[in-house]
């Protein structure tokens, strides 16, 4: 996949923090009203669905959500970019606690005018993901 759209540079530099495990370049790259919703709706991340707003819940999420994994890996197949948004299709791979769980969803991500990123939105299911626990080794 070419990063040559705004919105796909700034979603494949987001899987590369991750990746990376660079929280603090990973929230860098939000707009100061960012927000992340992952997934969208109520969840052990998020109990009201509201999502996380700022650079500050954003961090929190960051410790919530990603912190506690072994890994992530992004196996996505494609990607496909309109405007000022990108979605990528495919799975997020987490080994966490000796378990490996895939999340398989849409993943969007759209830009303001600077290219920060202004909302990260996940669309995954929790009981499907859950259910692909298997341990690892």
């Amino acid at each position: 996949m070419s990063a040559e759209h705004p919105a796909r540079a700034a979603g494949l530099a987001s899987q590369a923090a991750v990746r990376a495990r660079d929280k603090d370049a990973w929230v860098a790259l939000f707009a100061a009203d960012g927000i992340v919703e992952d997934p969208i709706g109520p969840s052990g991340f998020d109990p009201e669905g509201k999502g996380h707003r700022g650079p500050e819940a954003i961090a929190a999420f960051w410790e919530k959500a990603i912190a506690k994994t072994d890994s992530i890996e992004f196996l996505f197949g494609d990607s496909f970019a309109c405007g000022h948004e990108v979605a990528f299709t495919g799975v997020i791979r987490s080994v966490i606690g000796g378990y490996r769980i895939d999340a398989e969803g849409v993943f969007t991500y759209r830009v303001d005018d600077a290219g920060k990123i202004a909302a990260l939105r996940a669309f995954w299911e929790v009981d499907r993901a859950t259910a692909t626990a298997t341990p690892v080794g």
